[in-house]
């Protein structure tokens, strides 16, 4: 007899946790870009679903001992810490669409957002560098750097306006909440720590990168 799976759909029509392979393999037939992957146990499948398909593929699986997966931090670069980065990823344009943050001290995952329908990096990218910036505004940190590889953003941020030219729908109107919300919260507030680019030529892909490529 073989041993019950747990099948956990992170892109795909619908984006979930499955107790059935037929019921995963409805969700991404014919779904472009469709990520998934199957694991042993519920709990194991619940972690995996929470970090996202990035953080999950490059930790192997889930784990039995902790509910908290990590990213291994990059080796050899000469960053000051505190530090954080930020990304997102997009399967289509638009697309299913996630956004991140990792510690760069020791790759911890900080937050994870999505998949949200109908989405664009862009939009990803400028709400991760908000999120981050009212994360550490909470926190009273004003001291940790905050590194992004999306030029985009970096513009939106300064301008505190998200200049996509994505079309709204049904499915994407909670993208367009998020972004009111965040254009609103950088007008209330001056975040004081240092937003940089990261550069990817120099140092490699961004820790936060979900692994897509």
């Amino acid at each position: 007899m073989s041993k019950k799976k747990f099948y956990v759909v992170w892109v795909g029509s619908k984006p979930g946790i499955y107790t059935t392979w037929d019921e995963a393999k409805a969700k991404i037939q014919g779904f472009p870009g469709a990520k998934y992957k199957s694991y042993a146990s519920m709990a194991e499948a619940q972690t995996a679903f929470k970090v996202g398909y990035g953080v999950a593929l490059q930790s192997g699986g889930g784990s039995s001992k902790s509910n908290r997966m990590v990213v291994k931090p990059r080796i050899g670069i000469d960053i000051p810490l505190p530090a954080w980065s930020v990304d997102a990823a997009c399967s289509g344009v638009p697309g299913p669409m996630e956004y991140r943050g990792v510690d760069l001290a020791n790759g911890n995952e900080l937050f994870h957002q999505g998949p949200y329908p109908d989405g664009t990096n862009n939009i990803g990218e400028f709400l991760a560098l908000v999120h981050a910036l009212a994360q550490l505004h909470r926190r009273g940190d004003h001291q940790t750097t905050i590194y992004t590889d999306s030029r985009t953003a970096l513009a939106w941020l300064r301008k505190k306006k998200a200049k996509t030219t994505l079309e709204q729908n049904s499915r994407n109107a909670i993208l367009f909440e998020l972004l009111e919300r965040a254009e609103a919260w950088l007008d209330q507030h001056q975040p004081k720590n240092k937003v940089l680019k990261w550069e990817t030529d120099r140092w490699g892909e961004i820790p936060a990168d979900f692994g897509r490529k």
